[in-house]
C-alpha cells in the first residue's frame, strides 16, 4: 500500500538531506587547507580518509542506536553532532584544529547517512524509494556544489570583519544546520516498531555473508571513493596540466557537483520509467569514459568533459545500490542501512591510495586508483536484479 506523506514532512527530510552534503566541503576545502599550510599531497588527502574513517566506526552502532531512540531521534543526534563540527573552524584553521573539526562531519554524517535514507521508507513507498532517495541526493548535490563557490568567494572577495576568508562557508551551513535541526524536530513522522529482538553487531555483520549485500558494500565503497577522489583531485588535474592558481581550478570541483546535482535531479525522474539495471549500466559506462577522459586530457575542454561525466554517471549510483539492498533484506532495514553507511569507509580507502598514488606518478596515479573503481561498477551491473 502506497504511504501518505504530508508536505511538512517530506520538506523537514529534504532539508536534512542538504545538512548531509555537507560533508562533501572537504574535498575543496582540503585543497585551501593545503594552500594555507604548505601541506604535502600525502597529508592533504589525509584529511578526506579521516573524514570517511569514521563511517567505519559509527555505521553499525548507528544502526543499533536506530533500534533503541528510533530514526527521527538518530537523525536529531546526527544534526547537533554536523553543528558542532562547523563551529570549531571558526576559531581557528590550524591543522590538528581541523582534523578535529572534519571528524566530527565526519562523525555526524555517517550517523546521519545511516538513519536518514531508513527514514525515507517511513514516508515513501517501495516502489518509489529509488527516485526519492535520488531526489534526496539532487538535494544533497546542491549544498557540495555550493560549497566551493562559497569558498572560493570569501578567499578572493574576504571579509575582514569576520577574518574568516574560506571559512565563511562553515557560518553560512550552520545558520541553515541549525534550521534543519529546528525545522525536523517540530516534524511529527509516523515510525513503524521494531519487531521482534533488536539485531546485534554479529547480527548486522553477518549479513555481509548474504552475496548480494557483500556485492552492494562494495559497490557503495567503490562510488564514494570516486566521489572524494573527483571531489579533490578534479582542482589539482587543472592546476598540474594546465597551469591554473587554487582559485581558478577550484571551480572543477563545482563542476563535478553541478553535473551530479542535474544528474540526481533527472534521475528522480527517468527512474520511475527506466528500469534500475539499464539506467545503472549508462551511468558505470560514463564513469569509466570520464576516467579515460581525465587520465589522458592535456586541455580545458577534455578535462571538463571527464568531470562532467563522471559527476553525471556518479550521481544515482549510490540511490540505486542503497534501494537495491533494501529491498533484498527487507526485514533488516537498519542493520543493511548501516552495512551501506559503513561501505562509505571508501571515502578513506581510495584517497589514502590516490594520495600515495600521485606522489609517485603526478594526478595520473590518482585516476588510475578511481579507474579500478569504475571498473567494479561495470561489473557491479549484471548482478542488479
Amino acid at each position: 500500500m502506497e504511504k501518505k506523506t504530508s508536505i511538512g514532512a517530506f520538506l523537514s527530510v529534504m532539508l536534512a538531506f542538504f545538512t548531509m552534503g555537507f560533508v562533501d566541503l572537504v574535498g575543496a576545502a582540503s585543497n585551501h587547507v593545503q594552500a594555507d599550510l604548505g601541506l604535502t599531497e600525502s597529508q592533504t588527502y589525509f584529511i578526506p580518509s579521516l573524514v570517511f574513517f569514521w563511517f567505519l566506526i559509527f555505521s553499525v552502532p548507528t544502526s543499533a542506536l536506530m533500534n533503541r531512540i528510533g530514526r527521527k531521534n538518530t537523525v536529531l543526534v546526527s544534526l547537533c553532532v554536523t553543528l558542532l563540527s562547523l563551529v570549531l573552524p571558526l576559531f581557528g584553521n590550524g591543522y590538528y584544529l581541523m582534523l578535529i573539526a572534519f571528524s566530527l562531519l565526519g562523525i555526524g554524517n555517517a550517523i546521519m547517512q545511516t538513519s536518514l535514507n531508513p527514514l525515507v521508507t517511513n514516508l515513501i513507498s517501495g516502489d518509489k524509494l529509488a527516485s526519492t532517495l535520488t531526489f534526496g541526493q539532487f538535494v544533497k548535490a546542491i549544498a557540495s556544489f555550493m560549497a566551493p563557490i562559497i569558498m572560493t568567494w570569501g578567499a578572493v572577495k574576504a571579509i575582514p570583519s569576520f577574518g574568516l576568508d574560506w571559512r565563511i562557508v562553515f557560518v553560512i551551513y550552520g545558520v541553515i544546520g541549525i534550521l534543519a535541526t529546528i525545522f525536523l524536530y517540530l516534524t511529527k513522522i509516523e515510525e513503524q516498531p521494531l519487531s521482534g529482538k533488536a539485531s546485534s553487531f554479529a547480527d548486522c555483520f553477518k549479513l555481509l555473508g548474504h552475496p548480494f549485500v557483500l556485492l552492494c558494500f562494495l559497490g557503495i565503497m567503490c562510488h564514494v571513493g570516486i566521489d572524494v577522489g573527483t571531489n579533490t583531485t578534479a582542482p589539482k588535474l587543472l592546476m598540474e596540466r594546465l597551469g591554473w592558481t587554487l582559485d581558478k581550478a577550484a571551480f572543477a570541483t563545482s563542476l563535478y557537483f553541478i553535473f551530479r546535482t542535474i544528474g540526481c535531479f533527472s534521475g528522480s525522474f527517468i527512474l520511475r520509467y527506466v528500469r534500475s539495471k539499464t539506467f545503472f549500466a549508462i551511468s558505470a559506462l560514463m564513469i569509466v569514459a570520464a576516467m579515460v577522459l581525465m587520465g589522458i586530457g592535456q586541455s580545458q575542454a577534455v578535462l571538463y568533459t571527464g568531470i562532467a561525466l563522471v559527476g553525471f554517471g556518479n550521481s544515482n549510483i549510490f540511490s540505486i545500490i542503497f534501494a537495491e539492498a533494501l529491498k533484498s533484506e527487507p526485514e533488516k532495514q537498519n542493520e543493511v542501512s548501516g552495512l551501506m553507511i559503513m561501505g562509505l569507509f571508501g571515502g578513506t580507502v581510495f584517497p589514502f591510495f590516490m594520495g600515495y598514488a600521485s606522489q609517485l606518478t603526478g594526478t595520473i596515479g590518482a585516476v588510475l586508483v578511481m579507474a579500478v573503481g569504475a571498473i567494479y561498477l561495470s561489473c557491479y551491473t549484471l548482478k542488479i536484479k
